[in-house]
């Protein structure tokens, strides 16, 4: 089973990477960008065919490692 763990900094946290993201958009021309929040993305395979237990367990592992809960969120996706 495939899940999708998004980890990415809150709104009332800093994110330098996503200001210069969004600073090198507006030079290049793409005038629309209002906001960049820069973060990653991690695709972990499980073992199981429990959609619910796999999201549980993705969702332990975004916060003993994955994220830092102090300044990132995350969400979980069991994508199959």
């Amino acid at each position: 089973m495939k899940v999708e763990i998004r980890v990415y900094p809150r709104r009332d946290v800093l994110d330098p990477q996503g200001k210069a993201i969004a600073a090198a958009l507006a030079r290049l021309g793409h005038q629309s960008v209002v906001d960049v929040r820069a973060g990653k993305v991690f695709f972990v395979e499980v073992e199981g065919s429990d959609a619910v237990v796999a999201e549980r367990d993705a969702k332990r592992m975004a916060e003993e490692l994955l994220a830092n809960t102090v300044i990132e969120g995350y969400d979980v996706k069991v994508v199959a």
